[in-house]
């Protein structure tokens, strides 16, 4: 059985659900499909109005979730005018510290804590190599491996993980499907935000429910 979280690193909602991606992945494989929602020509500039709108979810994700968010983040990225959110790069990253180690969900959950609680630029290469050693990589391989999955490599992953969001009737970031003995279920994982021990218990139980086989792209909501 098998976890695909449709994702993006620049998403709040994927912020949202990190502690239930955690605890899923302390169970079960789960593979990540990023989908560049500010990737090329949606990459935004931090202005009054990107930082009314990411406010507004921000409220709502800590109100449900209990995620936290961090001064230097309200007070010092929303507000910077020179800031960039660009998915393109900490997408780069991800492959390349899964490539590495198969770290790409450790990285990417370093990341958000360095976007959403310190403040930091995640889409500065110079910031994703200081995050790709605080879990452990060694840098000079990082980079390496960096530079091959830049551009074209990275374009690919979008595109295809673009692909399955579509496939699958995806409603957007967050999506998370569960694939086992051929079968292909959209899971309804905003229910838990802020509840891993349910979550967990969700999953033990879908690990332990037989199913009839069904063919690829076919889905349903649990």
């Amino acid at each position: 059985m098998t976890l695909h979280y449709i994702l993006d690193p620049l998403c709040g909602w994927c912020y949202a659900v990190a502690p239930l991606i955690q605890a899923a992945h302390e169970s079960l494989p789960v593979v990540f499909h990023a989908g560049g929602m500010m990737a090329g020509t949606n990459r935004r500039p931090v202005t009054p109005q990107l930082r009314q709108m990411v406010e507004q979810h921000d409220r709502r994700i800590a109100q449900l979730s209990g995620q936290p968010f961090g001064e230097a983040y309200r007070d010092d990225l929303l507000c910077d005018a020179s800031a960039v959110f660009d998915s393109e790069p900490p997408i780069t990253a991800m492959l390349a510290a899964d490539e590495i180690d198969g770290r790409g969900l450790d990285l990417l959950a370093r990341m958000q804590t360095a976007h959403y609680v310190e403040g930091r630029r995640i889409s500065d290469p110079t910031v994703l190599h200081t995050l790709a050693l605080d879990i452990g990589l060694d840098g000079p391989t990082f980079d390496a491996v960096y530079g091959t999955q830049q551009g074209e490599p990275t374009w690919a992953h979008i595109r295809a993980s673009r692909e399955l969001l579509a496939r699958v009737n995806g409603a957007g970031f967050p999506t998370l499907v569960l694939e086992r003995q051929g079968r292909y279920e959209v899971v309804d994982i905003m229910g838990y935000l802020g509840q891993p021990s349910a979550w967990s218990r969700s999953l033990s139980d879908l690990t332990l429910t037989c199913c009839e086989p069904r063919p690829f792209g076919q889905f349903h909501s649990i």
